[in-house]
Parts: structure tokens; sequence; C-alpha cells
């Protein structure tokens, strides 16, 4: 199954500056939040972002109570890994592209862990084929 998970954000006031665009770095935190929206926290172990590659493409504007959508897509599943790609997009146009590795994490043994066939699953209902 391929589907891509879409995760609906809205600005703050705050996260734009004086001339009415956000921010570059505060829309990292609503990728982290459609990221966070996908986690299965039944799986027990922990996932930690170990990689993100930024495209910038045009401007972010603050509008009030403007919502933009974040379409989230799974790129490779290793053996503790995750590929994933995330847009951000208003006005019907993609605005930033992130690409980025996620890892199944164990913080007890602080260290890397392979993913589980309940996280493989999971995070197949998003893999890109």
């Amino acid at each position: 199954m391929s589907a891509v998970h879409e995760h609906p954000v809205q600005l703050r006031w705050g996260d734009s500056d004086a001339y009415g665009h956000v921010n570059h770095a505060r829309v990292l935190g609503l990728l982290e939040d459609a990221r966070l929206a996908l986690v299965d926290p039944s799986s027990g172990a922990g996932i930690i972002l170990a990689r993100l590659e930024v495209d910038y493409l045009r401007q972010v504007h603050y509008r009030v109570s403007e919502h933009l959508m974040v379409s989230t897509r799974i790129t490779r599943l290793g053996r503790s890994s995750i590929g994933m790609r995330q847009e951000l997009t208003q006005d019907g146009e993609v605005a930033l592209r992130a690409d980025m590795v996620l890892v199944s994490f164990d913080y007890a043994a602080d260290a890397a862990s392979p993913l589980t066939e309940q996280q493989r699953a999971h995070w197949s209902q998003w893999l890109v084929e």
C-alpha cells in the first residue's frame, strides 16, 4: 500500500518577521509536528531524527487562521532506519521540501535498534513504491 500522510498545520503570528514571511527555522517545527503525528506510540521503541536536508523553494507567509499542509512519504525502510520526505504546501505550491533519516533508537542501550515487524508494518503505510 502506498499513501501520502497529510497533516494540516497552522502558523503562529510570532513565526513571521517584519517582512511577513516565516523564519526558515520555524517551519521545521511544523514538519516535526507532522512527523510526530505519524509515530505509533504502541511500538515501544523510540524514533530519533538522524539527518535532515531542506530545500526552501519559496517564501512562506503568515496569514491569520490559514492552515498549511505537510505531506509525508516514506522513501526507504532499512534495518534500523527510515527514509522520509516531507513537503510543506501553501497556496497549492510546495514551499519547502525536506528529506530525512529517522532511526529506531533504544534509549536504554543508547544505540540504534532494528525495526520490529510491527514498526515496519506501521511505516509501510506511507512507503513510496
